[in-house]
Formats: structure tokens, sequence, C-alpha cells
């Protein structure tokens, strides 16, 4: 190698001949001789640089790295080097929870279809705002949902992914964004223009995880209570003490106004939201629920049946690819006579899930059995089901995994 100098600066020339890549060839027992190949005439020096991976000539690999960023109240993850996505899931909590509950299974989400879904992670209502109510969380969803896709171009479908009492916000939610048909533009979609939109956007996909879409009033509803009458009375009276109005619509104990519970008005369609035309508008409406071992919210009640509908304990399976699905239904419509024939007494509770069930039962719902007998972390069903925190729930991300290998996109 020729070096020359100068004052300010170092240069360096390099002769056509430099060797590149040594070979070692044996020579003998004990000697050792080079072949070097020379540098190909027509290679620069800077590209010689490069491809010796010298400072900062080195070349660069570019990466799909996984994007996060805080928008309109929440959280969005992406790919950041994908193709613009055109779907926009709306992960939604439960009571005291907050966008972070969602981490584990959003990602996943990205990592499947980085090129065709946008997570979004709501944060208007976490910790105790998740005491004011479902109507005002879910008003707060909404306007956040429509600052979403106001802010993100591109967006074409919705779906809406929701753990615990984030279920009944979402149900709120989409029954305020509920756009008949006729109401918005859907020459593009056929399907948009039959079902109606949600926010402008074509629903897809309606799923909740561990959702008391039947309140928690009923015999066994809240089975922290052990299913004792005197507990379960006493509970009806005193919930909005623990969760403020939140906990008099979960009991049904509300009548803001003169008016029915809150539940019983979002199993119908009223005048100002068509709550059940908006979840009819969505291709897919599934319903995940603890089988047992869930002591927040009941069997029924998550997977919006009577008590002679679940199924029998001889009938539940596991899959081998999805160890904790024990059972799969993709439901019936109910058309009135599927009425508990049990020798249950009949009260007022009894009548008000009849009425839920009625009013969802319009719908064809699809219902995922979950069941963590066997695991170690089955005294956290509830969260375990969705992967709330993942060195503590891990278990549940065959559940996660199941409804992504099932979502419509």
């Amino acid at each position: 190698m020729i070096a020359s100098f100068s004052f300010s600066t170092l240069q360096i020339s390099i002769p056509d001949s430099i060797p590149s890549a040594p070979r070692f060839l044996p020579l003998g027992q004990h000697q050792l001789r080079f072949r070097f190949r020379a540098r190909p005439k027509n290679l620069d020096h800077m590209e010689l640089m490069k491809r010796l991976g010298i400072g900062c000539f080195a070349a660069k690999h570019s990466t799909r790295e996984m994007k996060t960023e805080k928008d309109s109240g929440g959280e969005d993850l992406f790919i950041e080097s994908a193709a613009k996505p055109d779907h926009l899931v709306v992960m939604v909590n439960g009571i005291i929870g907050s966008s972070a509950d969602w981490k584990y299974a959003a990602e996943q989400f990205v990592k499947k279809f980085p090129d065709k879904v946008l997570v979004h992670r709501d944060e208007s209502n976490s910790a105790t705002l998740t005491f004011d109510g479902v109507d005002m969380m879910g008003e707060r969803l909404a306007n956040e949902v429509l600052s979403v896709i106001k802010n993100r171009t591109g967006l074409k479908k919705i779906s809406f992914v929701a753990h615990s009492l984030g279920g009944l916000v979402a149900r709120y939610a989409v029954g305020k964004l509920y756009e008949k048909p006729g109401e918005a533009n859907s020459l593009e979609s056929p399907s948009k223009a039959k079902s109606g939109e949600i926010a402008g956007l074509e629903p897809m996909n309606f799923i909740t995880f561990a959702t008391p879409h039947l309140g928690s009033r009923g015999h066994r509803q809240f089975p922290i209570l052990c299913g004792l009458p005197f507990l379960e009375r006493t509970a009806s009276q005193t919930a909005h003490l623990a969760a403020g109005r939140t906990g008099k619509h979960l009991f049904l104990v509300d009548n803001d106004d003169g008016n029915l519970p809150l539940l019983i008005r979002m199993a119908t369609d009223s005048f100002n939201f068509k709550f059940i035309s908006a979840l009819n508008a969505f291709k897919r409406r599934v319903a995940y629920a603890n089988v047992n071992f869930d002591y927040m919210v009941g069997w029924r009640t998550s997977s919006i049946r009577r008590p002679n509908e679940l199924p029998k304990p001889n009938l539940l399976a596991t899959d081998p690819n999805y160890p904790h699905i024990v059972y799969v239904e993709h439901g019936n419509v109910d058309n009135g006579s599927c009425k508990s024939t049990s020798a249950v007494v009949k009260d007022e509770n009894t009548d008000l899930e009849e009425e839920m069930l009625h009013g969802l039962g319009q719908l064809l719902w699809e219902r995922v059995d979950v069941s963590f007998h066997n695991s170690k972390q089955r005294y956290v069903a509830h969260n375990t089901i969705q992967v709330k925190t993942y060195w503590l729930h891990s278990d549940g991300k065959d559940v996660v995994f199941h409804m992504m290998d099932h979502f419509c996109l």
C-alpha cells in the first residue's frame, strides 16, 4: 500500500492489485501459502469499501420495524415500512384497565397482518374513568374512533376486539357510530350498502372476551359471590358504591329519567341508537367465554346463553392447536322457542335476562368456550383469556392466536 500525506488530509491510494479474500492452501506439512484474488478492474474505491464493510461505507440493511404512535387519546400500532393498511382494529380494555392490557395481542396482530391492519388501543377509558358508566365510556370511545379515522387516510374496514366491560362499551360505541344504508355513500361496496357502516367504514369483526353481555345481576353472573342469594342481592344494592354508574349499569339498577336499564335498551334498536342493527352490520360476531375459574364474569353472561343452552361437560374437548379452546358453537338465531324450561323460580332477574337474550339472540353469534382448568394461571382466567400481562397470563396466547387465525380481513 502506498500512502501520501498532507497537513490537512490523509490520502490513501489503493493499487489495482490489492488482494482480497485470502485463501489458505496447504503446501506441505509445516508450510502455508496464500492465494489472493485481485480486485475487479471496474470496482471503484467506494464500492470496495462497502463490500469490505468499512466505516460509514458499510452496507445498511433495511428492516420492517413495529411502530407505536400516540393518536387521538390512544395508541396506534403498525409496521412502519409496510404498505398503508386499510383495516382499523380497535382494542378496548375492561374495568380499571388501560391500553397496555392489549399490548401482547396488538403486537401479534401487526406481526401476522403487517400490511393489512392498523391496531388502535383505546386509551380514553382507563383506570377510574371506567366507573363513569357504559354510556359515557361509549361516547368517548366513539369520538376517539372518529378522530383516528380522520387522522389516518386509506382506511376502509373496521373491527372491534374488547375485553370484559370493554365489550359493552364497544357495543354502545358502534350503536352511536352506525350509519344505516343510504346515509353514507356505499356505492363502492355492495355489502356496506346492504348492512350499513360504522363511522363510514365496512364493519368486519366484533369480538368480545369475557364480556358480561347480560350484566352481572343474575344468578352466578358475578361468580366471586359464589351464587349466594344474599350476597347477590347486596351486590346489586351497593355496586354503585364501588364502581359508580358503571356498577348500576352492570347490575341493571339504573333508571335514568325513568327509562329501562341501559343494558336492556342496548339489546334493541331505539329511536336514537340502532344497537342491534349496528351489531348486525358486522360480518362476524364472536363471544369468547371462560367456562370456569373466571371470578368476575359468569359463563352464561359472557357466552350469551340460557342455563339449558350451555354445553354439557361431556361435549367439551380440546384442540391440539388451541389447547384451551374446549368448545366452538357457530350459533343459532333465537326464534323465541329456546326459553329455559328448567325448574328455576321466575323473578325480575330472569325477565330482564330474557329481554336481553331475545334481543341479542336475533343475531348470529359464534361462541368460543375457553377453559384453563389444567393451567397454573387458572385463578386469573379473567385476564389470562386476553394475555393481559404476558409473564402472568401467557397461557392464554393460544386463545389470541385462535382469534387471529379466524379473523375476517
